[in-house]
């Protein structure tokens, strides 16, 4: 899931950067070179959130394991 997410999110800001600096009448160079590094910065930040998402779904899942395990550890609803 990281390195999916890492992919996706630094190939849209490429995208994005490309455009933009079409957009803007720069220098093909200095669209491309701004581009690839904002690429490589979105890269190595979205997997660090990719690797935090994962860690955060997998510490949950464990909890609900724990929990369908060890039924008895749970405390009953009260009635009302």
């Amino acid at each position: 899931m990281p390195k999916r997410l890492a992919a996706v999110l630094s190939l849209i800001v490429f995208s994005m950067c490309l455009v933009l600096g079409i957009q803007a009448s720069n220098s093909f160079a200095t669209t491309l070179t701004r581009a690839l590094i904002a690429m490589l910065v979105t890269l190595v930040l979205g997997l660090i959130l990719g690797g935090i998402a994962q860690a955060m779904i997998n510490e949950n899942l464990k909890t609900e394991e724990e929990k369908l395990k060890n039924p008895q550890s749970q405390t009953p609803p009260e009635g009302r």
